[in-house]
């Protein structure tokens, strides 16, 4: 198992975790580590009892950016042939709630990775950055773009511009993370969170992820709109019944995900 830079683990019922494996290279993101986290995602998206996706790499590192020595000899054409992007939009194409725990580096294409979650859990000691100004490149995996959409056009312009690394804790203040957590307890919140996940209405948990993303670049009358219709399909699931009648019996709901 060892052998692949990439480890697929079932830690609980309804719950994958897809975790980088580069301790010698700081889990660095080399075409192999993307093209299988990509696989491992779409299969995840496919199977019908998984209801939660975990990122994960080491202690010491999320992952700390792109592979250097993979691209420094790269020319355009080179790096428009390896598509990239393609690769990280099979993660932001996966309709159920991904969480990124987050130790260590999360650098580069890491911190772009992270931000592909919809929660992010992070160790104390973690490290968050877009260092790529100090290398004669910019972010290509999204960092521009997604960063300023989570805190702001001048906290993001000042990571981006300065290169410059930032804690946990200022993550967190600027709202790039969920919480912080101390280093030891980094994958038990995670998981403990996608198990809480997975035990609820699984068409719920996507129908919220499709309307807060699908919603972000909308006007808020479409985003309305988004979300009205979705509440309308809720009422056509078993969950829906079963949710608001263990409700009003005053029992635990058993959702089936229909």
């Amino acid at each position: 198992m060892a052998d692949t830079p990439v480890l697929l683990e079932r830690p609980a019922p309804h719950v994958v975790r897809i975790r980088i494996h580069r301790p010698e290279a700081r889990n660095a993101l080399n075409m192999e580590v993307r093209r299988l986290i990509g696989a491992h995602v779409t299969e995840a998206t496919a199977d019908p009892e998984v209801r939660c996706v975990i990122l994960a790499g080491s202690e010491k590192a999320f992952a700390a950016g792109a592979d250097i020595r993979e691209m420094a000899d790269a020319d355009s054409v080179e790096m428009m042939r390896r598509n990239s992007l393609a690769l990280w939009q099979q993660i932001s194409a996966c309709p159920k709630p991904v969480i990124a725990a987050v130790r260590g580096f999360a650098l580069g294409g890491g911190c772009e990775l992270a931000m592909h979650a919809d929660i992010i859990v992070a160790g104390d000691t973690a490290r968050f950055g877009q260092p790529e100004i100090r290398i004669g490149i910019i972010p290509g995996g999204g960092g521009t773009q997604r960063l300023p959409r989570a805190v702001g056009k001048f906290k993001a312009m000042k990571m981006l511009l300065t290169g410059d690394l930032v804690s946990a804790q200022d993550a967190d203040a600027m709202g790039l993370v969920s919480e912080v957590v101390p280093d030891a307890e980094v994958e038990a919140r995670a998981l403990a969170l996608a198990t809480q996940i997975s035990e609820l209405p699984p068409i719920s948990a996507r129908q919220i992820k499709e309307c807060v993303l699908g919603g972000q670049d909308m006007s808020l009358a479409s985003g309305l709109m988004l979300e009205a219709k979705a509440i309308q399909l809720a009422f056509s699931t078993h969950d829906q019944k079963e949710g608001m009648g263990a409700f009003l019996e005053k029992r635990k709901a058993n959702f089936e995900g229909r």
